[in-house]
């Protein structure tokens, strides 16, 4: 058996583990204990170039980026860029083949008519998949989200985003001059009034120039992107069985970010934020925001609400989304559907949205 055999052999492994055990805690097995790695506090000032990077001491972590693009045709896509690291147990990082270090990438390219994805798996410690700050470098494989330009605190600046699947690529350049955007409480974002919570910030403001390649088909295409990035240790509680999630580009520049947490027993955790085109956040109180499943589809054996009405009451927005493309779902070892969608009503855009847990 090769080498990369064995590190996928691992990797699932252990990924498989977590899977098992989802059911006892929350999707993705996010709501377990996480006893002996670092917590989640209010008050923490997050630093930038540092917190770019990856950060070792919390359970799990991802940097995640989605894009609205357009050819010249007029035409839409949407590609996704997610890396995600996770401790198979806490205590200090260690080298080589010891680390306890997992890592996972999921890529997509998503049309009218195709959707797209590929996922790849590493082991930590041998150079195969990480994350560094200085300068800016997050990988896995040939996969990378890098920076062209040093980092600093006022953002990435200028990156280049790449991956590829068995009939998919892309080669992308973004660029920002917006400082992150902390979400939550100056970028501690709570997910349920038990404690538990992440450090989360965004960058929403990438404009995107680049190529993308779709059943063989070379296609130039601009548009704009958004990155998230999260760690934590116990993002969920244990009865948290999934989420949906939302970023949404509005008229003017303004951006919109909104989730709710599912309950075992039906109620929501929800919460959200408007980053003005200044690049200022305002936080949305939870009886602020409505979201409303509104068409259902059947899409891989579940049934789910691709379709929503959103509204933001203090801020006068009652929209309705629909998907780019129902099809949508990255059948990976974690199932989830992703996609880029469009909405209209007193706002009108595009933006994308993740359900998980269906």
């Amino acid at each position: 058996m090769s080498v990369r055999a064995i590190v996928v052999l691992f990797a699932i492994t252990a990924l498989a583990w977590g899977v098992e055990r989802a059911g006892a805690g929350g999707f993705a097995g996010l709501g377990d204990s996480a006893s002996g790695f670092a917590d989640v506090v209010p008050g923490k000032s997050l630093s930038f170039p540092e917190d770019f990077g990856a950060h070792p001491d919390y359970r799990i972590e991802w940097w995640y980026v989605t894009a609205n693009l357009k050819d010249a045709d007029g035409n839409a896509y949407g590609v996704q860029w997610t890396l995600f690291r996770q401790a198979l147990s806490p205590g200090p990082e260690r080298e080589g083949w010891a680390s306890q270090q997992v890592w996972m990438g999921h890529a997509a390219v998503t049309s009218a008519k195709e959707h797209r994805f590929a996922e790849t798996l590493a082991r930590g410690g041998i150079g195969q998949a990480g994350a560094k700050a200085h300068p800016f470098h997050a990988w896995i494989d040939d996969w990378s989200f890098v920076s062209t330009e040093s980092a600093n605190a006022s953002g990435l600046g200028s990156t280049l985003l790449t991956a590829k699947g068995a009939d998919f690529s892309y080669s992308l350049a973004l660029k920002t001059g917006y400082a992150p955007a902390l979400q939550g409480d100056n970028g501690y974002s709570r997910k349920s009034e038990r404690g538990q919570a992440s450090y989360y910030y965004s960058q929403p403001f990438f404009e995107v120039s680049g190529t993308l390649t779709l059943s063989g088909r070379s296609i130039a295409v601009t548009g704009q992107a958004w990155m998230d990035r999260e760690w934590s240790s116990q993002p969920l509680a244990a009865d948290q069985k999934g989420w949906d999630w939302f970023s949404l580009h509005l008229p003017g520049g303004d951006k919109l970010m909104l989730f709710q947490l599912r309950g075992a027993d039906g109620d929501f955790y929800r919460a959200g934020s408007w980053i003005g085109a200044d690049g200022r956040t305002s936080v949305l109180d939870a009886a602020d925001i409505a979201l409303t499943p509104l068409a259902q589809k059947d899409v891989a054996g579940r049934r789910l609400p691709i379709s929503w009405k959103v509204v933001v009451k203090s801020r006068g927005l009652s929209i309705e989304t629909k998907p780019l493309n129902a099809e949508s779902w990255m059948a990976t070892i974690f199932p989830y559907w992703e996609g880029p969608v469009r909405f209209s009503g007193s706002h009108a855009g595009v933006g994308y949205l993740e359900m998980t847990g269906y």
